[in-house]
């Protein structure tokens, strides 16, 4: 069953770029995740995105990061939210192909 669920999550983050619309995860980070981020660092909290070293240098990890942090603020998005908002970090800070 893990496998399954494991299999299932990678699939979803190595379409999440492709699948998202940038403008409709905009909002979505906006509302969700900016104010945890400041929380934790401060700022505005786009450190999270330029903090050296790296932590996300790939667009599965990209997805798979959105995917965790959705479950652990209990925002509530479907895989399809969360594709909105991979597409959105990818097109203003991470630009993965």
């Amino acid at each position: 069953m893990r496998v399954l669920i494991s299999l299932s999550c990678l699939m979803l983050s190595l379409s999440a770029l492709a699948a998202g619309d940038p403008k409709l995860g905009k909002p979505l980070h906006d509302k969700q995740c900016v104010a945890c981020h400041v929380k934790l660092l401060g700022g505005d909290g786009s450190a999270m995105y330029t903090r050296k070293p790296r932590l996300i240098n790939n667009a599965t990890a990209l997805g798979q990061r959105v995917a965790a942090c959705s479950a652990q603020t209990n925002a509530g998005w479907f895989p399809d939210d969360e594709a909105h908002v991979a597409a959105w970090l990818n097109q203003a800070w991470y630009k993965f192909k």
